[in-house]
């Protein structure tokens, strides 16, 4: 088809001949590479196809984003959908990739990272950002998360399993890490809505604290905690992490977990928070922290938008270090680093399962925190999981011993014991310390 039959004489009118010829541009551009399966709706109801049966259709509905289109970003387009301006047709991640192949092609590729913004990290900052993202409602949660409320990383050993039980893997995965023994003392630093210090607590022996900064899931954990009928063996607290030294008193945990938190700390902030976990955890005390990093070695955040877009409508102030800023962190307090594990294609995974599942319940959610709060979430799932899937983003959890005193750690000379090959690792409701077959991933 000739460049000039592409768009409809109507829509050439709407919006000009430069932009005509952009938009133009751009959809030969994408054929002439291989196409996509996309088909691109026009406010007239034109239709532009790129190059392949299609599999996802967007329909813009403001003929006032046409310009847009001629040099589109994924945050411009995100926006975009988010105010009703796009519609979408088919498998959300899908049209996301799409929608970022229309986005590198105009010239703005995600790869294009750019210098991450540092925010303060005040405590009321803190706070007010935790409320934006964690307290849009337990109910609307509860639609897509697993059985436990788990809002991390999951854990698949096949791929084939349920959100549910791969959620309990990594529950598992992470205890046995920590090697958690009957009669320790737990902390979990952000502990969301209280799955693991429960787990924990209920299989592993332990005695377990929960902090959070949010008033939603402190509530909820706090009715789970005493319906399990754990109130003498598991505690949740609001409480800021930089107050946890003078909650608890110095030396007062065997063990500490952090899981999916330590983004909220912010770069200049990670030697006050690895400091706070140093002083409440025992000398040769076990630290495993579980957060998401940049891949950039100068952690430089993701192009075309997208942080943009995150930092508006999902996590406010979110920060991103690369790994190695965290393991030199860890070294400057004290804390040997033991074991390094990339939860890439686990996540990637698991925001797949949570958009599938939320995109399942689109009536209910809403009803439950209306049309436009949806499809900032609808977008930042889908979005989420392409981007892991590509490794625009990574996921970690390192293990650490404090190591204040000359000497060895008390770990094991290999990592075997950190993937029995027994399915479920728990023995006799507590501690899943043997492992006497083992594998290696």
């Amino acid at each position: 088809m000739p460049i000039g039959g592409l768009l409809s004489q109507a829509t050439s009118k709407v919006i000009g001949k430069a932009v005509t010829h952009r938009i133009q541009r751009l959809v030969e551009t994408i054929r002439a590479s291989g196409g996509q399966p996309l088909d691109l709706v026009l406010p007239d109801g034109s239709r532009l196809n790129f190059g392949q049966r299609p599999q996802v259709v967007m329909a813009i509905r403001d003929p006032d984003l046409l310009p847009a289109l001629a040099q589109p970003t994924l945050g411009s387009l995100g926006e975009a959908f988010v105010d009703g301006r796009i519609d979408i047709d088919g498998d959300i991640i899908a049209v996301i990739a799409s929608a970022e192949r229309l986005a590198a092609e105009g010239g703005a590729p995600v790869t294009a990272r750019i210098s991450a913004v540092t925010a303060h990290h005040s405590p009321k900052q803190d706070i007010d950002d935790i409320k934006h993202h964690y307290d849009v409602g337990n109910g609307f949660y509860r639609l897509w998360l697993d059985e436990r409320m788990i809002y991390s990383c999951a854990y698949f050993q096949t791929g084939d399993e349920t959100i549910h039980t791969a959620q309990v893997a990594k529950l598992d995965h992470i205890c046995r890490k920590l090697r958690l023994q009957p009669g320790e003392r737990l902390l979990d630093v952000g502990c969301g809505w209280g799955g693991l210090i429960l787990h924990a607590a209920q299989h592993y022996g332990v005695t377990a604290v929960g902090i959070t900064l949010s008033d939603n899931q402190w509530a909820y954990a706090v009715e789970r905690t005493a319906a399990a009928g754990m109130n003498g063996r598991v505690e949740v607290l609001k409480l800021d992490y930089r107050d946890a030294p003078t909650q608890f008193g110095e030396a007062s945990f065997d063990k500490i977990s952090s899981i999916g938190m330590f983004e909220h700390v912010g770069q200049k902030n990670l030697p006050v928070y690895l400091g706070v976990v140093r002083r409440l955890l025992r000398d040769r005390g076990l630290f495993l922290n579980h957060g998401i990093t940049s891949p950039d070695a100068d952690s430089r955040t993701v192009g075309s938008g997208v942080s943009e877009f995150m930092d508006k409508y999902v996590f406010p102030h979110t920060e991103l270090p690369h790994l190695h800023l965290i393991i030199r962190g860890m070294a400057a307090q004290n804390f040997e680093v033991y074991d390094v594990e990339s939860l890439r294609p686990h996540y990637a995974r698991t925001l797949a399962h949570w958009s599938r599942r939320l995109e399942a319940q689109l009536d209910s959610a809403s009803s439950l925190v209306g049309e436009r709060t949806l499809r900032v979430w609808r977008a930042y799932l889908a979005g989420s999981s392409l981007g892991f899937e590509q490794g625009w983003l990574n996921v970690y959890q390192i293990l650490a011993s404090r190591q204040e005193a000359a000497g060895p750690t008390e770990l094991p000379l290999t990592r075997a014991w950190m993937y029995p090959a027994m399915e479920h690792p728990r023995t006799s409701g507590l501690s899943s310390m043997p492992a006497r077959t083992a594998h290696l991933h």
